[in-house]
């Protein structure tokens, strides 16, 4: 699994910027029966908006539905303010209340689409977009500009449209993510500040770590996993990243040819390590029997030393411990590897192709959306969006480096002041800028190195000042760039196909037989693996493989930008 964490959005006053913002084309009305051809008249109706009549910055409002979850902004919302006093727009948005399967049948069974929507495939299936590549071309020369390097990758691979516009995994400039949220070994603070702060590199080093800690306090778990539902992944994952490959879920990719993994020796190495420290007594008992809801549980009761996962994953166990003023219980990771290999933990997240908003074909004034889109990618609008008013939500150095106070700091912590002073939830879908902008400033002040490092609490800064660091991330090696068909988990298989039988079948011997293999004794270890590998070999792996590297050559082919 892969997953990109959203990032914080700033909010602006009116007049602090220096923008030249101009809106300049034909509006459209109500464009109900279009089919989606991708023609001019998907982008175009009969009725003429204010904007048509040659007031290019008219007062209009359009309709936004988010699939998600959040909370509306005041009504004078000054991040809302700006963009009204700058541009004529307003919204009134809509946040997903209830079932989100059961909400957008409603609105596919009326027809009932807002101006503006959040992708869903369900959606694009039911034509309820615009094509947007020709809107685009002629009114968008940001946005062409912010997409250019996945300009094919965000194209709907059934039609070769662009229905939604990804909300994220577009970077410019230096990737600075100081939180972390991929994959790991990770290790609880307490536990490497008792350890004299050391810095395992491979698995015998990081359970040894385990092993001395747990002797000294035997209540405690020593490590820790999951093999529940679709979150199978930390059980699943860790030899791909050993053995230094990206996260490319059941396979591994060298030279463009993938394979599976779980059959081979980067895999069984791993598990026969787990093996011996379950017979050490370090492994969870329940590891392999427990929801994900007990999962969390045990992370958030600071009794679990280590495991492996991806971040964002345990995250809300994190969240419960600092909740209960527990940061010294919360966790490191590490990128443990075997010998030779080279690491490859962090990646730069894949672009969320069919994911952030699109025009439905009800919409009154699509160029006047794609316009308004277009001046919110500027530098100066992501700024003011993301970090806010200069002077009010933030300051500059002498070496032009933006910074928060404490003050500053504390207000952007309370929901009272973001609901009146951000646009977080929208924002959540809207373009945007990631990694840094052209003055090497982060896109926003949760990713600005030095002021992460700022706001973090004294008993974190002790520890990142032990490491010599200033981020969690730097635990970690910079992200190299994504393989153009990077990542290959999203490769489409089709249902009932040979491929995805053969996939759905792996994975249910590996749910089954690899928590057999660990909790063997270590003189079964050998007999159950291969037994697991001869159970493998009987199934149609080469369709899988085949269709695997299918996907790849046609994500080559048709991804690379000519």
């Amino acid at each position: 699994m892969h997953k990109t964490a959203k990032r914080s959005a700033k909010a602006a006053a009116a007049g602090v910027l220096a923008l030249t913002l101009a809106l300049t084309g034909c509006g459209s009305g109500n464009n109900n029966n279009n089919s989606n051809t991708g023609g001019k008249d998907n982008a175009s109706g009969g009725n003429a908006s204010p904007a048509a009549a040659g007031d290019d910055n008219a007062p209009v409002t359009f309709s936004v539905f988010m699939s998600g979850p959040g909370q509306q902004p005041t009504p004078d919302n000054k991040i809302l303010k700006l963009m009204k006093d700058k541009t004529g727009v307003s919204f009134n948005m809509e946040f997903l209340v209830g079932d989100l399967q059961q909400k957008l049948g409603v609105m596919i069974a009326g027809g009932d689409y807002p101006d503006i929507m959040s992708g869903d495939d369900k959606l694009i299936n039911a034509k309820a977009y615009i094509p947007l590549e020709d809107l685009i071309e002629k009114y968008a020369p940001n946005l062409k500009k912010h997409y250019a390097d996945v300009w094919n990758q965000i194209k709907d691979e059934s039609d070769g449209h662009i229905y939604v516009l990804p909300s994220y995994g577009v970077y410019q400039g230096k990737i600075t993510e100081p939180t972390y949220q991929g994959p790991g070994f990770w290790l609880q603070k307490k536990v490497l500040e008792e350890m004299g702060y050391p810095t395992p590199k491979t698995l015998d080093e990081y359970f040894d770590i385990i092993a001395k800690y747990k002797e000294k306090h035997p209540d405690v778990i020593g490590f820790e996993s999951l093999n529940f539902d679709w979150r199978v992944f930390p059980l699943q994952n860790a030899p791909e990243h050993l053995s230094g490959h990206p996260n490319d879920g059941a396979v591994v990719v060298d030279n463009n040819v993938a394979q599976i993994f779980a059959d081979k020796d980067m895999a069984k190495d791993y598990y026969k390590k787990l093996n011996e420290i379950n017979a050490q007594g370090l492994m969870d008992k329940e590891a392999f029997v427990q929801n994900y809801d007990q999962y969390l549980a045990k992370i958030a009761s600071g009794k679990v030393v280590g495991m492996f996962d991806q971040h964002w994953n345990f995250q809300d166990g994190e969240t419960s411990l600092i909740s209960q003023g527990k940061i010294e219980d919360t966790y490191i990771g590490f990128p443990l590897l075997y010998p030779g290999a080279e690491e490859w933990y962090r990646d730069r997240g894949a672009v969320g192709t069919n994911r952030g908003f699109g025009i439905s074909i009800n919409a009154k004034d699509p160029e006047r959306i794609i316009k308004f889109w277009d001046q919110m990618i500027t530098e100066e609008w992501q700024k003011t969006i993301q970090w806010g008013v200069k002077g009010e939500d933030y300051e500059v150095n002498a070496d032009g480096s933006f910074y928060r106070t404490p003050e500053q700091r504390a207000n952007a912590d309370k929901t009272s002041w973001q609901v009146a002073n951000k646009i977080t939830g929208m924002h959540g879908y809207m373009p945007k800028i990631q990694g840094t902008y052209s003055d090497g400033n982060a896109a926003d002040p949760g990713t600005q190195p030095q002021e992460f490092f700022d706001s973090l609490k004294p008993y974190d800064q002790k520890i990142l000042k032990a490491y010599n660091k200033k981020s969690w991330s730097e635990f970690f090696k910079e992200p190299k760039e994504n393989y153009i068909y990077f990542p290959a988990y999203s490769i489409v298989l089709k249902d009932g196909s040979p491929a995805q039988l053969a996939q759905s079948k792996l994975n249910d011997l590996q749910v089954k037989f690899l928590p057999k293999a660990i909790m063997a004794s270590p003189a079964e270890f050998e007999g159950v693996w291969q037994d697991y590998v001869d159970k493998i070999h009987k199934l149609d792996i080469k369709a899988y493989e085949d269709r695997m590297n299918e996907g790849i050559q046609q994500r080559i082919e048709k991804w690379s930008v000519k």
